[in-house]
């Protein structure tokens, strides 16, 4: 392997966050497709790869040509920052550095892992729960999240973007929990400055080459 291999589902907004952060950074990479529909994430070769069975898992070329591997969305964004050039996924200052890391903790550690495919599988398995009643479970947590970003960006340090005027690991994160939160109904009208954000993305090439429909397993 001469370049790293992102494991991830055209779906997925955690694997698409990475797209962002790799496509924002100008890392060459390859794919690898895990369907999770299809229970992919849990063949044998994966799961020694990531114990977990979740995606993303980022495939890092090593020195004598074993590859590490990197799990966790956030963990992936923090490295990448970390030890690849380019645009800057977190500020300078540590105020700054906070400010983003909790954004991003927004999406990624209360918004969407109640929301995720297993926990909506096991609702529907395990609970009995007819999808109307799974489907207003997203839609209640997602705006309980989004009411809270909101009023985030209503600090002096939002610009263009989450923070000032260049996109970031907040960035990253927002931009997918809204594809996902339109699959499920919810009503963003109610977030104007998180759409103003939005907007200021899509109209970046890194953010429109990330995006579920034009990735190769999109569906």
């Amino acid at each position: 392997m001469t370049e790293m291999l992102l494991h991830g589902y055209f779906r997925s907004s955690a694997a698409w966050r990475v797209r962002i952060a790799l496509n924002l950074k100008g890392v060459p990479h390859a794919h690898a497709f895990r369907h999770l529909r299809r229970g992919e994430q849990s063949a044998p070769d994966y799961l020694a790869k990531n114990p977990q069975g979740l995606v993303p898992a980022l495939e890092v070329p090593g020195p004598v040509g074993e590859s590490q591997v990197l799990t966790q969305s956030l963990a992936i964004l923090e490295w990448l920052e970390e030890t690849q050039p380019g645009p800057k996924l977190l500020p300078a200052d540590p105020w700054g550095r906070a400010r983003v890391r909790a954004l991003a903790q927004i999406v990624a550690c209360d918004i969407h892992p109640i929301q995720n495919l297993r926990v909506l599988q096991y609702l529907k398995r395990d609970f009995g729960q007819a999808q109307p009643a799974i489907d207003a479970w997203v839609r209640h947590w997602v705006a309980l999240g989004l009411a809270a970003f909101e009023a985030r960006l209503a600090e002096a340090e939002t610009g263009r973007f989450c923070h000032g005027d260049a996109p970031g690991m907040a960035d990253c994160c927002l931009v997918p929990q809204l594809g996902n939160a339109r699959r499920f109904g919810a009503d963003l009208a109610l977030y104007p400055r998180v759409l103003a954000v939005e907007a200021a993305c899509a109209a970046l090439p890194a953010f429109v080459a990330a995006a579920p429909g034009g990735q190769l397993d999109a569906e």
